[in-house]
């Protein structure tokens, strides 16, 4: 079975201080923000940092003054974890058909005609061709 590397619906809510201050943080200060907007308990924040390391999405390294204290590091991007996570949804739920998930997400809702245009440019600026213009 494949090693899971990207961050849980509840890890991920740890990952979004990482990527709001990007800087290193204690454990001690990841759950006084986690306590700013959950009610996580600090046993729980713990494990669930120790899963984030466990997965490499974070790294720690060991205060040099008091080995208990480790300061945690973000080693993955919030838009590689969207990659990863969305590369994994498409693969569950569509087959592997980006073509797939992306209609069923288009037909699923209700889109501005600016939003149609908006879609429209990123899949210009996706294409091949588009790629291949804007490294000359």
């Amino acid at each position: 079975m494949e090693k899971e590397t990207i961050p849980s619906q509840s890890e991920w809510l740890i990952m979004e201080i990482f990527w709001a201050e990007n800087r290193t943080m204690t454990a001690r200060e990841i759950i006084k923000k986690m306590q700013e907007t959950s009610d996580m308990s600090p046993r729980m924040v713990r494990v669930l940092l120790n899963r984030l390391w466990q997965k490499g999405v974070l790294s720690y390294t060991v205060d040099e003054h008091d080995t208990r204290v480790y300061h945690y590091t973000a080693e993955k991007s919030r838009e590689d974890c969207q990659k990863e996570k969305s590369r994994r949804f498409v693969d569950s739920y569509f087959g592997g058909s980006e073509k797939n998930a992306m209609a069923a997400l288009i037909q699923s809702t209700e889109l501005t005609e600016e939003q149609y245009r908006e879609l429209e440019e990123i899949l210009q600026q996706c294409k091949p061709s588009a790629k291949d213009n804007t490294k000359q």
